[in-house]
């Protein structure tokens, strides 16, 4: 018996000595694993375009920049507004930016402004898909809104005029 409780007693110390709590860093949306990795983001630009109007939306940490028809204006910009708009870009997985389809197509047409977003972050760009402004990809609706500063200017729905 003294045996059995030895061998029992043996067992589970090798099964819960070398147990250690684990890191809690991931993120488990849908169901999938990923690592949540914080960006050191030097820019980010918003353009919109078409044929009569070429606009370009710079932010850096510290300033915003608009460029309207090669007129630029400068605007500061607090370290809470970069820092909002910081927490956006790491929720959005950069390596897969230029991938994220468009829910509408009124840019072919110039029924919208041509729009994309470029992110400069450690040296390197990323580049989304170009989109309707005012309708992104549903990846980038939280990013585009910030830097619209909450104002996102959606076509008018059929009929509403």
């Amino acid at each position: 018996m003294k045996i059995f409780i030895l061998l029992v007693s043996v067992f589970f110390i090798s099964f819960t000595s070398n147990c250690t709590s684990q890191n809690k860093n991931e993120i488990k949306p849908d169901n999938s694993k990923f690592t949540l990795k914080q960006f050191k983001i030097e820019k980010i630009q918003l353009t919109e375009q078409t044929r009569g109007t070429n606009r370009i939306i710079t932010f850096t940490s510290n300033s915003k920049i608009v460029s309207l028809n090669g007129e630029n204006t400068t605007f500061p910009l607090s370290s809470e507004e970069w820092q909002n708009i910081s927490v956006q870009v790491n929720l959005v997985d950069l390596s897969k930016i230029s991938s994220y389809e468009s829910p509408t197509t009124d840019r072919f047409s110039d029924m919208a402004l041509a729009s994309s977003i470029i992110i400069t972050s450690d040296g390197k760009q990323y580049t989304s898909n170009s989109f309707d402004a005012g309708m992104p990809p549903k990846e980038l609706e939280a990013l585009y809104d910030v830097l619209n500063n909450g104002i996102i200017k959606k076509k008018p729905e059929a009929g509403s005029r």
